[in-house]
Parts: C-alpha cells; sequence; structure tokens
C-alpha cells in the first residue's frame, strides 16, 4: 500500500470519527440536539458529567483527529511542500498538539481550563493558519490549494469573531466553524486524487 494511500485512510479515518463523535455525544447531551449544536460548545461535550454521558467518545475523537493530521501531514503531505517548510512542520506540531490537549484536558475546571484554553487556541488559531501556509507552499496553486486557502481564512474570520464576542449566545456556532474548516481540509486530504 502506497504511503498515499495510507495517508489518505488515516486522515478519511481521523476526520470521519470526529464527526460521529460529536453527533452521538449531541444526541445524548442533556439538551436538544438542535440547541446543543447552536448553545454548547463543543469543548462542553468533551466534559465528563452528567450533562455529557458520552464525553470519554468527544475527547478520544479530539486526540485522534490531532494524530491524524499528525500522521498524515508528516508521512506523506511533506512530500509536496516546496516553500515554507518550517513554518509548515511548526504550525502542523501546534495544531496536533493543541487538539490532543483538548482531549486530554478538559474545560470547565477551573484548575486546568487555562491550558484547555490554550490547547483550543493552538488547534484553531495555528490550524487555520496552517491551511494558509499549506495553500501558498505547494508548487501549484490549483483547485486543492485554492479550496485549502478558502478553508483557511474561513476558520480565521470566524476564529476572531468568536474570540472578540466570547460572551455571545451563538459562540458555539463560531467556534464550530472555525473548527469543521481543519475537518473538512482532513477529509479533502483524503478524497483528493493523486497529482
Amino acid at each position: 500500500m502506497s504511503k498515499s494511500i495510507v495517508s489518505k485512510i488515516v486522515f478519511i479515518a481521523g476526520s470521519l470519527y470526529y464527526l460521529i463523535a460529536e453527533f452521538i455525544c449531541a444526541c445524548y447531551f442533556n439538551d436538544t440536539l438542535t440547541n446543543t449544536y447552536i448553545y454548547h460548545t463543543i469543548s462542553e461535550l468533551g466534559i465528563p458529567n452528567a450533562n455529557s454521558p458520552l464525553s470519554i467518545l468527544m475527547n478520544t475523537a479530539f486526540i485522534l483527529i490531532g494524530l491524524s493530521l499528525l500522521f498524515g501531514s508528516f508521512y506523506d503531505l511533506k512530500d509536496s511542500i516546496i516553500k515554507n517548510k518550517k513554518g509548515y512542520y511548526l504550525l502542523t506540531l501546534i495544531t496536533a498538539v493543541g487538539v490532543i490537549i483538548v482531549g486530554l484536558i478538559h474545560g470547565g475546571n477551573p484548575l486546568t481550563s487555562g491550558y484547555h484554553t490554550l490547547g483550543a487556541i493552538m488547534a484553531i488559531l495555528g490550524g487555520n493558519t496552517l491551511l494558509v501556509v499549506i495553500s501558498k507552499s505547494k508548487e501549484s496553486f490549483e483547485g486543492y490549494e485554492k479550496i485549502t486557502l478558502i478553508l483557511g481564512i474561513i476558520g480565521l474570520i470566524t476564529f476572531w469573531i468568536m474570540f472578540f464576542n466570547i460572551d455571545n449566545i451563538y459562540m458555539p456556532v463560531l467556534e464550530r466553524l472555525s473548527v469543521y474548516t481543519l475537518i473538512i481540509w482532513c477529509l479533502l486530504n483524503g478524497i483528493q486524487p493523486n497529482k
């Protein structure tokens, strides 16, 4: 099995597991499904308490998507990065470690919430910046690169809107928009044809 195929499988498995795990956790969260997606952050799904009885599933999803990103990026995707290699490696590490921190250190605990928040910022801000860097670091600037750039820009814009409106009732929607850009990009890596 080629490196490219292995990488594609890892990217698809990580992103699909994430989306399915979040959906299942949202279904069992202590609110309606619609309200959970609109009014409750992704991090809330990962807090082990009565509101989120399947929190372990969400935290596993964070860790798995972080590992998938790390593996897929360092195992195969790196071969197509022509420019900005140091930035690519650094941002990949920051993003992956950030997501894993989010899965290992829950929000909602005053003693550890600072670490959780740091992990979230590393993952979201680092990840969407990574997408912008990747879009400008390959040999060509075609469909894949353009979509990657658009996703990165959307993620960065929604992150900053969320950051300055943290008390807004719809903040969880902005959070999801800034996170889903990374999940969509992982899926894109899995389904794009080999060049």
